[in-house]
Formats: structure tokens, sequence, C-alpha cells
């Protein structure tokens, strides 16, 4: 209407009309940055974490608890069964909200079997992004974190190539150019798990991702831990261009089964609760997943920014 409206009065004084084509790139909702003096930063990661009850939450919280983190990403479905606000407050709160200030959440699936995962935003508040969008952006010391919203299979917050998600990413991508760039969101584009497989209509949030040369993807969703070398948006292994995703389903929910393994699949297990540890460097990343309690279950190195 308002091009339309643009358009009669051009010809009364000469009002410019502006095209309108697809979505609009809004601007980049934004959090706190997190810098660093040394040009370092370390953070944990992990998905799937606390039932209606005080168990495997309390362990992996204990990992990060005062250990000097300074972020912590949350990748979905942080509170089971249904994300409901009573629950947020009375079992994710004494454990993982312990450390609160440092939480960087995505939403879930069981987040919004609360309508409209009003229990998620509630909790979270300006932290988890705008309601109706749940995705945003920052910076972690050098690198450049983006925070997206694969929902309910994004069914209510679309991520296909038409979306208004992924037309904001490109631009906020393009705006952030840095030569280190990790994003997550819930379900895994690449998945060995035995339960959910994997989740193609994320194909256009990695295409974009793939083509403004970021590094990492992390997901959860699946309850199992894994690692994949790097690799291009069909799942072909791409050592020099390739996005190298962690699946850290982790948190404190039981475990699904592990099943064929999938191309370039180099780590998986489902039998140790624990977090994804990552320093962030201005040009590098180390990572190594971290157990409740010892463990047979190791996955550690380090890979170069593009």
């Amino acid at each position: 209407m308002k091009a339309c409206l643009c358009a009669i009065v051009a010809l009364v004084v000469g009002c410019k009309a502006t095209p309108v084509a697809g979505p609009v790139a809004e601007p980049t909702p934004s959090r706190p940055d997190v810098p660093s003096a040394t040009g370092v930063v370390t953070i944990a990661a992990a998905g799937d974490i606390s039932d209606t009850s005080i168990g495997a939450q309390r362990a992996t919280s204990d990992l990060i608890y005062n250990k000097g983190f300074e972020a912590v990403l949350l990748l979905g479905d942080n509170q089971y069964p249904t994300g409901a606000a009573p629950d947020y407050a009375r079992y994710f709160d004494p454990t993982w909200g312990r450390f609160k200030s440092l939480l960087r959440p995505t939403p879930g699936n069981h987040d919004y079997y609360t309508p409209a995962a009003t229990g998620y935003f509630t909790y979270f508040g300006t932290r988890a992004g705008e309601p109706d969008k749940g995705y945003y952006s920052y910076n972690l010391g050098a690198w450049h974190v983006v925070a997206l919203n694969t929902n309910s299979s994004c069914r209510e917050v679309p991520c296909n190539e038409a979306s208004a998600q992924v037309a904001w990413l490109k631009a906020d991508l393009q705006r952030n150019a840095t030569k280190c760039t990790l994003a997550y969101w819930h379900h895994p584009r690449f998945n060995s798990g035995a339960q959910h497989g994997d989740f193609t209509r994320a194909h256009a949030i990695w295409s974009a991702l793939y083509a403004a040369g970021a590094e990492v993807v992390l997901n959860g969703h699946e309850h199992i831990y894994e690692r994949f070398e790097p690799q291009d948006p069909l799942g072909k292994a791409d050592l020099q261009k390739g996005l190298q995703q962690f699946t850290v389903g982790t948190g404190g929910i039981g475990f699904y089964g592990v099943g064929d393994a999938k191309p370039n699949s180099a780590v998986r297990q489902a039998s140790a609760f624990g977090v994804l540890k990552m320093t962030l460097r201005p040009d590098s990343y180390d990572w190594e997943f971290l157990p409740v309690a010892p463990s047979t279950v190791t996955d550690k190195g380090s890979a170069q920014c593009h």
C-alpha cells in the first residue's frame, strides 16, 4: 500500500516509488557483544538439557558453573517437555540458570509445544531475540556469531530460501564480515542419529553460511554427540571452505541411539552426557567434548578459520 501511495504522490510532488521484491532484510537483532582484550574467548554449548526433575542437567551445569566460560550457547529444547514458564523457573533456573547472564539461547521444537514459545521468551527475555523471530547475532571476541530459529521444523518461523529469516541472515553476514563465523540452531542439517535423521529444511541456512565463508555450526535435537568434518551444503567433504558441524544434544535428557554413520561423520556417541567447550581465537578455534564423569568418550582438536 505504501509503495502504491508513493507512486501516486510521485505524479504530484515527485516522490520516488521504491520497488518491493522479496523479503526485506530488517536491521540486525543483536545481543550484547563479548569483548576480549586478548582476542580469545572460551565458550560452552549444549542442547536438550532440562526435564521436570533435577537430574543430569545438574551434572552438566556443574561442568560450566564458575569455570571461567565467557558465554554459554543453548542449542534448543532447553526445558522439557513443553518449555513452559513454570518449568523453566522450577527446573532449569536452579541448574543452568545459575549462570543466566552468560546464556545465549536458541529455541527447539519442545519450546514451541507451549504456543509461540512464550515460556522460552518469558524466561530469557531480550536475550532470546524478538518473540516473532527468535534469531539474532552478536560478536564473541573476534568472531561473529549468529543464533537462528528452526523452531517447530521451521513452520512457525520459516527458514527456506524465500524466508525473511534467510534474507536477514544473508544481510547480517554481509554487514558483519569477519575472518571467523559461528552459527547455531536446534535441528542438525546432517545427522547420524537413529531418531531424527538429516534436517533438510536447513539447506538454505547452510548454503548462506557456506557462501559467506563461515566456519562452525552447532546443533542439538538429536540426543547424541557428533562431529562432522568440514562439508559443503550437499554434504560433500570440503576442507578448504566447508562448515564443521557439531551436534551436542547431550545436555541432560536421555539418549537416542546412533544409526549408520553419514559421510564425513568423524565422531559419534550416545552414552555420555556433557558439553562442548570451544576456545575461539582471532584466526582459529579449539574444541573439546567435556563428559560429566571420567569416560572413554573423548573428542578434541583445533582448526583454522577460512
